[in-house]
This record gives structure tokens, sequence and C-alpha cells, in this order.
């Protein structure tokens, strides 16, 4: 069973460290939050995604069926290794106190949370065979959906958002900017356009927007401080590194769009080594991403920077 990080940190009887990391690296990224994770033994998993379904119909008396097969696409996801180690200078903890290692350990998952987060979105194993693909890599065909057909890109309109919405079973979240959220809710009160826009809080006290009742998740910066989904995508006929940007939209949930991991997030204290006077501390993950579902998730793209239309 598919459990999100908030979830699961309830479930780490005992480990008072490993809960609270587990609880400080999902409260740094909306997308981590409520994306749900499954454990899986070993470093892979091989499944079925759902492709085409099998034919149906009804039939007369003394009538056949005509045989028809669905189609399985075969996948594999691969566990990636992602962490990082922290040092901690002895002088620093003597003369300031252990808080500081603890400061400077909440860094430390925050950045790997923010830098999962950018993966999530924009990961690409051919540039780097050790992370996994994103949303970005695997979103293809019929679910690729343009924000329309002008060279340079296009306003968002309500209309290519509800279709990009349409194009995804059972949708849980809407995932994009902030700049973006921003034209949103502005288009939410132009009286011309409107749009369903309301805020409520999450579990972290933090106001989350929703429209049409689907909660909107932001990807804002990764651990670098580089905008995730920036307006510097490639849009209709203009070569990458033009001024476009997307909008995800995406099922979370077991069998749709999952994480996975090899038990939670270890946090090792390996105390002070021996090649210079600090103490380590090292983070690390067992984990990947999985589209289980051919309409599990949809992008909108080729959107331009500019004010919402209906």
């Amino acid at each position: 069973m598919a459990l999100t990080l908030f979830e699961a940190s309830k479930l780490v009887d005992g480990d008072v460290v490993r809960q609270s990391v587990i609880e400080m690296f999902a409260e740094a990224s909306d997308v981590m939050a409520a994306l749900p994770f499954e454990d899986i033994p070993g470093g892979s998993l091989s499944y079925n995604q759902e492709g085409t379904l099998p034919g149906v119909a009804f039939r007369g008396f003394n009538e056949a069926y005509s045989e028809t097969t669905g189609i399985l696409n075969p996948q594999t996801e691969v566990l990636r290794i992602a962490g990082g180690d922290l040092d901690v200078d002895k002088a620093i903890i003597k003369t300031r106190g252990e808080s500081v290692r603890s400061a400077h350990e909440a860094m430390k998952v925050k950045a790997l949370s923010l830098y999962l987060t950018g993966k999530l979105i924009n990961g690409d194993s051919v540039t780097d065979p050790r992370e996994f693909d994103g949303l970005r890599n695997r979103i293809t065909g019929s679910q690729l959906i343009p924000a329309g057909t002008t060279s340079g890109g296009d306003p968002l309109s309500l209309a290519a958002l509800d279709e990009l919405i349409d194009a995804v079973d059972s949708p849980t979240h809407l995932i994009m900017s902030k700049a973006m959220r921003r034209r949103l809710t502005a288009a939410s009160r132009a009286t011309a356009v409107a749009g369903d826009i309301r805020w409520e809080l999450n579990a972290f006290g933090r106001r989350v927007a929703f429209y049409n009742d689907l909660p909107i998740l932001i990807a804002d910066y990764d651990d670098t401080g580089a905008r995730i989904l920036d307006f510097n995508e490639a849009s209709n006929n203009v070569t990458p590194g033009s001024s476009a940007t997307s909008i995800y939209c995406v099922s979370f949930g077991s069998n749709m769009v999952q994480g996975l991991q090899n038990g939670v997030m270890e946090v090792e204290d390996l105390g002070e080594i021996d090649s210079k006077p600090v103490y380590r501390t090292r983070v690390e993950w067992l984990v990947g991403l999985a589209i289980m579902h051919g309409r599990a998730a949809a992008r909108l793209w080729s959107i331009s920077d500019a004010a919402v239309t209906a």
C-alpha cells in the first residue's frame, strides 16, 4: 500500500529522529508531501502499465463474440540512490552547541526534498543515468496537450486547463509554478474569465489553492535555487530555451503515479571521522518513480507568460 510521507512518519514508532526527518522532508515540498510511496523489495519493480482495454459488446442468440485482447506495456523501474553527507566541525559544536548540528541536518533534509522535487518534474536519465526520469520526460502522446498553436506559446485558457484535467483518470492534483498560480488566481477575480479558486490550510498549516476542487501543488525551486517550472521551456515551433512553461495534472495513488522506496529514508550519525575533526551525518534514500497507468498523468505545455483567458 502506498503511503504519503506524512502518513509513513506516524508508523516509525520509537525512532524520533527518523520521524522528525521524514516530516521535515515532507514539509519542504508540496509535491513530495502529496506523493505516496510504496515499499518494494530489492532494487527494482517490474509491472504492466495499462494501455488499451480489450473490446466488449452485446451479442445476439447463436452469435459469437469477436475476440479482442487488451494491451499491457511492460515497465521496469529501478530505484536510485539519493542523499548526501553533512559535516559539522567539532569546534562549532563546542562553541555553539548541538543545536547547530541539528540545524544543519534540517537544511540537508530540505535540500534533498527540493532536489527530488526538481527530479520528479525534470529528471532525465539520459543526461544523468544515476537519476530517474521525471514527468516531463515520461508523458507523451495524447497525454501531452498544447496550450494552443501559436508559435512561441499561448496564454493559459481555462478551457485548456479543463481539457488537461479530463485527460487524467481520477485526477488528484495540479502541479504548477507560483507564477502560474498567480495568473490563475488573478483570473478568478476577473469577471470576464472567473474560474473556481478556493483556499484551505494543509496538514502543515500552509494555505493551498484549489481549482475545481483539485489542490494545486507548487513546484517552486530546487536545492540550487533554480526554478523547477519556469518560463524557459520549448513552445510550439520554437527551439528549446524559449519562454513557455507547463502545468501537470496527476493522479497520485496506488497503481497510478506513485513513488517507490526500499524502506524509509535513513539518517545515520557516523560520529567523528578520522580524516578531519568533524561529526558526520549521512542521509540516504533508495527512491524511484512509477507511472503505472497510461492516463495517470498529463502535461499542458507551451503556455506563455500572459493573462489567463476563458
